[in-house]
């Protein structure tokens, strides 16, 4: 393929789309043209499954006015708020890992384990559940996000059909979910409204700080700009959906490359303790944003492996493209090649070697162009939960690094490869890591065990 060409048309089955490279396009459609390209055009049919309308993929007026309603949840205030009940979490996920491994050492499913803690993570921050998945790991929490990513309800034929034909499926009446993941999320959405609201209305029981509370809020607002039952059933559904697989995904991507780099893990280690010295010896929410380096190896995994590989858009209008006669007709798909743009070698030299310094200041000094890291998005569809993420793939790194080393076994899969029918980029297997506890003398002069008993 020509790199000086800004854009490529092509066909996906009988329907026309465009892929765009060149960096300042993919700009200007993300952000400053953004009321050209406003939906992401993902099938959703909220008639006959509730769920799938959620922020993601609903579009038009409705999504800037759900949008406006609640961005205020995601403040850094609000995380704040919610820092606890993560903490909460990965105190538990310590004693899980410690009673797991015992003192040799073993081997773990680090997609396994990280998948629960963040199933936990979320249940506590978007429902104010305890999902206990450290020992239950069968759960519907966790069998529902298996069924979401991993056993999506149709095939790749049909979900290809439906995102270039969604009249089909809504003459159909074709569902989004499985039916049981409906019935799940329904009931407990409307179960814990119904308890909130009776609490509240017998004036007892502290106010909870999670993400139901706040949509709960919304919702009492009824028909003075509040959500409806259905809205908050489908963004709490979504919350769920994103804040667990991305930083899951993550979290898990991040061990295994910090096990394959040990010199990136050390450092990455030093920095977490570093921070926890700084900050009395705890784990709290102003230590885990004083890890620079943490958060370096965070932002290098996603620019390795972005949740989405492809970003998409949809002209809601006619579009004449810049500096060209091309005129995108509406209702074009436009493609942004996400995974492509973070390895290519233009932007990031030797692209497949794990380089957190890629994003230390002075190489962000430089910088590359904005577009050259899209793993949330960009514009004013960035992913509005990002503050979230970030904050549980911190808490989950520096929980794991501060209590054990990471190293590869002897079962590790070496390179990882892809599922194909994942959603999102994701191992199509066990990630396999040996997991030591430490014992030994941490770069701090003490013993990497007992500091990291009093942190959590």
């Amino acid at each position: 393929m020509d790199r000086s060409y800004r854009f490529y048309g092509l066909f996906m089955t009988l329907q026309p789309a465009i892929m765009i490279t060149d960096l300042e396009l993919i700009k200007t459609v993300l952000i400053r043209d953004f009321g050209h390209f406003p939906d992401h055009g993902v099938y959703h049919n909220e008639r006959v499954d509730p769920l799938s309308a959620h922020l993601f993929c609903v579009e038009g007026v409705r999504w800037k006015t759900i949008r406006s309603k609640l961005t205020p949840s995601f403040s850094s205030g609000r995380m704040r708020a919610m820092f606890p009940l993560v903490l909460d979490v990965a105190r538990n996920f310590t004693q899980f890992l410690r009673a797991t491994v015992g003192t040799e050492g073993a081997e773990l499913d680090m997609k396994d384990v990280s998948a629960r803690m963040m199933i936990d993570s979320v249940g506590g921050c978007a429902f104010g559940i305890e999902c206990n998945s450290f020992h239950e790991p069968e759960s519907m929490f966790r069998r529902s996000g298996q069924l979401v990513f991993e056993r999506p309800r149709h095939s790749q034929l049909v979900s290809t059909v439906l995102r270039l034909y969604p009249a089909i499926g809504h003459a159909l009446g074709l569902k989004v979910n499985h039916d049981e993941v409906i019935e799940f999320f329904s009931r407990l959405v409307e179960d814990t409204v119904a308890m909130r609201t009776t609490t509240t209305t017998a004036r007892h029981g502290p106010k909870r700080n999670d993400l139901m509370e706040m949509m709960i809020e919304l919702h009492r607002q009824g028909s003075n700009g509040g959500l409806t039952m259905d809205e908050l059933k489908a963004q709490a559904f979504g919350f769920f959906l994103a804040g667990f697989e991305t930083s899951s995904s993550n979290v898990t991507f991040c061990l295994y490359e910090l096990a394959r780099n040990e010199h990136c893990q050390e450092r990455a280690r030093a920095c977490v303790l570093k921070a926890l010295r700084k900050h009395g010896g705890m784990m709290s929410y102003e230590a885990i944003a004083d890890m620079d380096y943490l958060d370096r190896c965070i932002n290098e995994s996603l620019r390795m492996y972005p949740p989405l590989p492809m970003l998409q858009r949809l002209s809601s209008k006619p579009y004449h493209i810049p500096d060209s006669n091309v005129v995108l007709p509406a209702r074009t798909k436009v493609l942004i090649p996400v995974y492509a743009i973070q390895h290519d070698e233009r932007y990031y030299p030797d692209p497949e070697r794990f380089d957190p310094d890629r994003f230390a200041p002075e190489a962000l000094a430089e910088r590359r162009h904005l577009a050259t890291f899209l793993a949330f998005g960009e514009g004013p569809r960035v992913c509005i939960g990002k503050r979230l993420g970030v904050m549980q793939s911190r808490v989950g790194l520096a929980t794991v690094l501060m209590n054990f080393r990471i190293r590869l076994g002897a079962n590790t899969p070496v390179p990882l490869a892809y599922a194909k029918n994942s959603v999102t980029i994701q191992s199509s297997g066990p990630v396999l890591l040996h997991v030591e506890p430490l014992t030994t003398q941490d770069p701090s002069g003490g013993s990497c065990r007992s500091s990291m008993l009093l942190s959590v």
